[in-house]
This record gives C-alpha cells, sequence and structure tokens, in this order.
C-alpha cells in the first residue's frame, strides 16, 4: 500500500510540475501597438519596438497566472521621426526620468463566456494606476524546436491624463485616450 501511495505522489507531483512554469515574450512574434485620435478626425498609430515580459503559470492556460511586462518608452515608433522625438521629451513620456513603462498583475480570471479579464497595476512616467483588460487565450502548441508557445492578445484603452501626460490637455488636437493593443507569443521556459 505504501508504494502505491508514493508512486500516486510521483505522478501528482510530476503532473503538477509539467503543468507548472515560466513563460518568456518570443519577440519575434509579439507586439504592442497603440492608436490615438488626432485633430478629432483621423488616427495615429505606433508600436513600441522593445519591450520584455514574463508570465509564471500554475497550470496549462492563465487561471491564477503572474503577468509582468516592460516597455522601454524611447522605443515609441510612428513612422514620424521629429514627432518620435517630440513622444520621448518632457511633454510626453520623458524618458530620460521615465525610462520604463510597467505592468505587473494583480489577478487573473475567466468571465462567464471563458475569456481572461487580468487586473493589475500600469505605470507610466512613475504613475501606478489599476487597470482592468480583456485577455483572450489563444492556446499552447510547439514551436518549429520543439518548446511549448502559448499566444494570448489584449485590446484596452488608457487616459494619457491620468497617466500626467499633459501635452494638449483639451483633448482637441490629440485625444486623451490611447486604444492599446497587444499581441504576445511566450516561449514555456
Amino acid at each position: 500500500m505504501k508504494k502505491v501511495f508514493l508512486s500516486f505522489v510521483f505522478v501528482f507531483l510530476s503532473v503538477v510540475a509539467f503543468a507548472q512554469g515560466t513563460w518568456d515574450v518570443d519577440h519575434m512574434h509579439s507586439s504592442i501597438n497603440f492608436n490615438i485620435k488626432h485633430m478629432g478626425i483621423s488616427f495615429v498609430q505606433g508600436r513600441f519596438d522593445k519591450f520584455d515580459g514574463r508570465m509564471a503559470s500554475s497550470g496549462a492556460n492563465l487561471d491564477n497566472a503572474d503577468l509582468s511586462f516592460s516597455i522601454s518608452a524611447s522605443t515609441i515608433n510612428t513612422g514620424v521621426d521629429m514627432r518620435d522625438r517630440h513622444l520621448i521629451s518632457e511633454e510626453f513620456f520623458d524618458v530620460a526620468k521615465y525610462p520604463a513603462i510597467e505592468f505587473k498583475s494583480s489577478s487573473v480570471t475567466k468571465d462567464k463566456n471563458n475569456n481572461y479579464i487580468v487586473k493589475g497595476k500600469l505605470t507610466i512616467k512613475g504613475v501606478e494606476k489599476d487597470i482592468t483588460a480583456p485577455v483572450t487565450f489563444g492556446g499552447i502548441t510547439k514551436n518549429k524546436d520543439g518548446k511549448q508557445i502559448m499566444g494570448i492578445q489584449t485590446k484596452f484603452t488608457v487616459n494619457r491624463l491620468d497617466y500626467g501626460i499633459k501635452y494638449d490637455p483639451t483633448g482637441a488636437g490629440i485625444a486623451k485616450d490611447v486604444e492599446v493593443t497587444a499581441y504576445f507569443e511566450l516561449v514555456k521556459q
């Protein structure tokens, strides 16, 4: 009986260990993009070229996962050098003083439609605010190297004024709300 019990414990711990793990962002297959209304009639789109992220999970999905992401604010890219230089200045991101935009989750839960809701702290320009974002779990597969990979994506809106980005505070020229869309492919470590 003791051998059967020990065998059961070994199998259980093996299954738990297989499901648990850390997942790192695959930069080649991930992106963080934004969209903001300009002059009330059109949109400016852009992205951040350098970022990092990690997820710790106790299972083979996002249930109770711990997510953290960091963006190099100086890598903002709208495709217009003059605008990008302005965006990294003190009037916008002030990257000399605040080089990183950071997110750290506080909870990950499923809603009634089996989609995930991630809550956490978003920090921009030293201002930390609670945010809630819907996250779509794309699933898990293996890449060409045989490593497990996971796909997730999110789309949410932040008010730039809440984070001290006060240029054009009326929002007439540059809207207050910024739509953020992120696509992540994570590789199990």
